[in-house]
């Protein structure tokens, strides 16, 4: 039985460029996992494995690869770190989320020069829903421009944060030679061999002292209040001891009451060895976190939790599917009990048995087998049938529910058709792949054009999927243009009835409804109710009624876009005794749908995205001129550290080819993240243009 207490599972998250997998190349450096370091932009970076990630130099989906740390100074006993090192480009977040998911602490990066950058603040809201305790990290202290000063104000006030400074930086920018740590006020000072072993441990330079002091006082003040005696012995003028100090600020850490926050160069490998200390010292074992609760069938909360222990039943979460040339990977972290090779366990959401086949422990692609698992581990599982991500694997003989993972609904969509029939087989099997990977990416058919709809979060989301389809499954394709998802509602009550009679010998069909649709609340979706007294319609005939109006919002009355955001009450009708069944109130209400909803005053919604530009201040007039033309609306604008932050709200459908525009206008420089907002009323010129091309689209599938 392995000892859960010197287990770390842990995330490395950022924005785009922050050094999220140069950082994890250097951890696996220092813990002696790899003996070569691969460099990002060489694109022979260990987790970077996929040929879209090595040419873009981002990283796309989540790698996880497991190493053993025994401190800096070999102080500890060997601690296991899960490390998963997540994307940083916002099309890819669903990666981030369901990481977050179930690792139990995190180390976020930013950059010293870009400092806290859109996505960064993505990734700390996810980070914050899904209560994972986080060290801070800021890199790239030796770029012109790099202010770690400046970047700890902005974790204050753009994240709200509290960050708990440990170390200061020693030089910058290019003449950046190490760290202070402000625990035990010893130097860290590495030459510059960029060996991240040659360093030597030295006093602190006398023209830091005072601010040593100033930044050691503010620590220890924050820290003591997590313990009363502590705190007494403080204001009495006794310093806590060092074993103290780190009890205290791990408990702060753990209840994210701060962040401790840490700095250096991965790059230049200075100041790493610290950030794995603390990641032992400060990020909370698997035992430390609250257990993940268990659901019902409906998702509600049964009180029972999945407690982190290898002696109880098995619970245990399937958080992504890889599939690689071995074979569907099921990558899973368990949460309590064990997992043997052979074993048969349960899928709740399926209630099918599957068998385990192999248990593999990841190093990037590379992979370990290993015979078992228990409480803590984050695994690889080979041979899983039907398993999804978000599925529960239990105890057949015990069985439970973990709460699932929710994602985002995609906004944008690209039509593919495949070249010939032998490619439209390999484009069903890849893309049947690909959905089980990704669940952010949805695929659906059109079944009057044929063609195949692929969903997603974004541009480059598609871009990238597309790209895969050809090279990893050699599928050849002609490409749509990107389509919006466009919605539709009503914006006036109407209140109206509806009769379906059909008499064609033996008996016949009869039903009678009086009904009212109406707006609901923006973002409220569907709502059905009855309130019909006195049984004009019976009861068992409502559920019918429902299904008739929730079958008819997928097609809207004005493009056939899903309709959103509608209210239907049923408020009387009639029936017969013979005649009325279940069939003729679900016939009586798709009619009413097609015969009312017209008169409500329907309305096109196109989908809003959250735009955020980082730009030169000499670009800022261009760039808002350009949002301005793109019916953006300017939240806000604010100094970053080396230029202007521009925040605003504009429609997706302007908002294509936008990287392009960008660069030009800012030669290259400018960078922005686009997420989606919410859904917002087209004005009248792009809503005629929205219906008159969906006439067009339907005019060319009857031909």
């Amino acid at each position: 039985m392995s000892d859960l207490s010197v287990y770390r599972n842990i995330g490395i998250f950022a924005h785009v460029d922050a050094g999220k997998t140069t950082t994890t190349e250097r951890f696996l450096k220092l813990t002696g996992k790899i003996h070569k370091l691969g460099e990002v932009h060489d694109g022979a970076a260990t987790t970077d494995f996929m040929e879209q990630e090595q040419e873009r130099g981002i990283t796309i989906q989540s790698a996880a690869t497991t190493c053993f740390w025994p401190g800096s100074e070999q102080q500890f006993e060997p601690h296991r770190f899960n490390i998963i090192d997540t994307p940083g480009h916002v099309d890819f977040t669903v990666e981030v989320y369901r990481s977050l998911k179930v690792l139990d602490g995190g180390v976020g990066v930013f950059c010293g020069s870009g400092g806290v950058e859109p996505q960064s603040e993505t990734n700390w809201r996810y980070a914050n829903d899904s209560k994972v305790s986080r060290l801070i990290y800021v890199n790239k202290l030796d770029r012109i421009g790099a202010d770690f000063y400046k970047v700890v104000e902005q974790v204050k006030d753009v994240l709200g944060a509290v960050p708990l400074v440990m170390v200061l930086p020693i030089g910058t920018e290019s003449d950046l030679k190490g760290v202070v740590d402000l625990l035990t006020r010893k130097a860290w000072v590495w030459d510059e061999s960029g060996d991240p072993l040659n360093y030597e441990i030295q006093d602190v330079p006398a023209d830091m002292v005072e601010k040593v002091e100033e930044y050691r006082s503010q620590l220890i003040e924050t820290a003591v209040e997590q313990d009363d005696d502590a705190m007494e012995a403080y204001l009495e003028g006794n310093e806590p001891d060092l074993e103290i100090l780190k009890k205290c600020i791990r408990k702060g850490t753990i209840k994210l009451d701060f962040f401790p926050t840490y700095c250096g160069s991965s790059f230049k490998n200075k100041g790493v060895q610290l950030i794995l200390d603390a990641v032992v010292d400060y990020l909370p074992n698997p035992t430390d976190v609250e257990p993940q609760p268990e659901v019902d069938a409906e998702g509600n909360e049964t009180g029972e939790k999945a407690i982190v222990d290898a002696n109880r039943p098995l619970r245990a979460l399937a958080f992504k599917i890889m599939d690689d040339k071995y074979g569907a990977l099921t990558f899973t972290r368990v949460y309590s009990g064990k997992i043997n090779k052979g074993m048969s366990v349960l899928n709740t959401t399926t209630g099918k048995t599957e068998r385990i086949g192999r248990i593999i422990e990841m190093h990037a692609d590379e992979r370990n087998e290993v015979d078992s698992a228990q409480a803590g581990d984050i695994v690889a599982l080979l041979g899983m049938k039907s398993v999804q991500t978000g599925h529960t694997l239990c105890d057949p003989d015990h069985p439970a529910t973990l709460e699932p993972m929710v994602f985002p609904d995609p906004v944008i969509s690209i039509a593919v058709k495949p070249k010939d029939k032998g490619q439209a087989e390999k484009l069903g099997t890849a893309i049947g792949k690909m959905v089980a990977e990704d669940p952010s990416f949805q695929v659906e058919t059109d079944e009057d054009s044929g063609e195949t709809i692929l969903k997603g979060m974004g541009e480059l989301h598609l871009d990238i999927k597309v790209d895969i389809l050809k090279r990893t499954y050699g599928v050849e394709a002609e490409i749509g243009k990107p389509q919006v998802a466009y919605r539709e509602t009503i914006t006036a009550p109407v209140t109206d009835s509806y009769t379906h009679k059909k008499q064609s010998g033996g008996s016949g069909q009869f039903a009678k409804i009086d009904y009212t649709i109406e707006p609901n609340e923006p973002g409220e979706g569907f709502a059905f109710e009855s309130k019909v007294v006195g049984g004009n319609v019976p009861r068992e005939f409502w559920p019918a009624v429902e299904k008739g109006f929730k079958k008819s919002v997928d097609k809207g009355p004005q493009a056939g876009y899903p309709v959103v955001d509608v209210k239907f009450t049923l408020s009387d009708g009639a029936f017969h005794a013979v005649d009325s069944s279940a069939v003729a109130y679900e016939i009586a209400a798709k009619a009413a749908y097609r015969q009312t909803m017209p008169k409500g005053r329907p309305e096109i919604l196109e989908p809003i995205m959250k735009i955020d530009v980082f730009c030169g201040e000499d670009n800022m007039g261009d760039v808002i001129g350009d949002l301005n033309r793109r019916r953006g609306m300017i939240k806000s604008q604010e100094p970053a550290n080396t230029g202007i932050r521009i925040k605003a709200d504009a429609p997706l459908s302007e908002m294509f080819g936008y990287i392009g525009s960008l660069r030009t206008m800012t030669s290259g420089r400018g960078q922005f993240s686009m997420e989606f907002s919410h859904y917002a009323a087209t004005p009248k010129n792009v809503a005629e243009t929205v219906i008159k091309e969906a006439a067009e689209r339907e005019a060319a599938k009857r031909k």
